[in-house]
């Protein structure tokens, strides 16, 4: 086995179409992505209802003339929660009340829901390994957080409209399903976008993340299309065992899911961005190995006085 072993990992040094995704697992299982993913997911589930809480009541002004459009836009955001989201229809309602309790109701419901935000966003620092003393701080995280749902919640109306614009204009179903996949994944790609590039420290320019962009546009619109075929694969195979609470446990599971998918794309636009392929999967370590080690060891400075010197066995001089 050792002997296949050192064969393959021959070969997959010399070609990057296997050197690539092996450097990008070597780093997932380093960053321990799977327990970040797990993070965003718990503040995705618990920053769900007072987004939408938000969302609804920020719409109920800026749509205040156009009543059928912001229903079109709720029920676009709805749809995109397996399951469950067609059921919250008559349940979120806009906030109410005079102007100051609803200021406060309001601004409480968006402190809530910028906990998945924060949570995405240090993970994006862990997986680019930025150093304590560089990452974001509670104000600037926050005011980048509300950005991003700013641009989320453009761009849903903005592709509501024009889905809405194409269906009145007498195309046929065929080319509906076309326009309307077409649409989904400009919409995906504008989202993720803003997230990757707002709530990541580094890199500071937004093509070093088009790569992972593409892949999680892809793949989020997988994930709309099969999201209720596996929340209720999920649901019925724990309804059994957890009654009730087979519900949340299939949210949940999606949305870890959506989290890991994120994350991941994270971790193939950090790879690509430096170059951190291949990686040895035996025998003596390549540069990106190196590099890849260096920089997880300096992402632990907490202080600007602090030097952190990383060495290997080859470097040090002979006994």
């Amino acid at each position: 086995m050792r002997g296949i072993l050192e064969r393959f990992d021959g070969w997959q040094r010399r070609h990057a179409i296997a050197a690539v995704p092996i450097a990008v697992a070597k780093k997932y299982g380093t960053d321990r992505v799977a327990n970040l993913a797990a993070l965003v997911a718990f503040y995705a589930f618990f920053s769900l209802f007072p987004l939408l809480l938000a969302f609804t009541s920020i719409l109920g002004f800026v749509l205040d003339d156009n009543p059928e459009l912001r229903a079109d836009v709720v029920d676009s955001a709805l749809a995109q929660i397996p399951v469950i989201g067609p059921q919250l229809g008559d349940q979120v309602q806009p906030l109410s009340g005079s102007g100051v309790a609803l200021a406060v109701g309001l601004i409480g419901a968006l402190w809530a829901g910028l906990g998945v935000t924060l949570a995405l966003g240090r993970a994006f620092a862990a997986i680019w390994n930025v150093p304590r003393l560089e990452q974001l701080n509670g104000v600037k995280a926050r005011l980048r957080g509300l950005a991003v749902l700013a641009v989320l919640g453009v761009t849903l109306i903005a592709s509501t409209a024009v889905t809405g614009l194409a269906i009145g204009g007498g195309i046929g179903p065929g080319a509906q399903r076309v326009a309307a996949v077409l649409v989904s994944l400009l919409v995906n790609a504008i989202s993720l976008l803003a997230t990757f590039a707002l709530l990541s420290v580094r890199p500071r320019h937004p093509r070093s993340v088009l790569p992972g962009v593409a892949l999680a546009a892809v793949g989020l619109l997988g994930m709309q299309t099969l999201g209720g075929w596996y929340v209720e694969l999920t649901v019925s195979g724990a309804s059994a065992t957890y009654g009730t609470f087979a519900l949340v446990i299939g949210l949940l599971s999606w949305l870890l899911l959506g989290a890991n998918l994120l994350l991941a794309a994270a971790e193939i636009n950090v790879v690509l961005r430096r170059r951190l392929w291949p990686r040895a999967l035996t025998g003596e370590l390549e540069p990106a190995d190196r590099a890849a080690l260096r920089q997880a060891a300096e992402a632990t400075r907490g202080d600007r006085r602090q030097h952190i010197a990383v060495t290997f066995h080859d470097d040090l001089p002979e006994p």
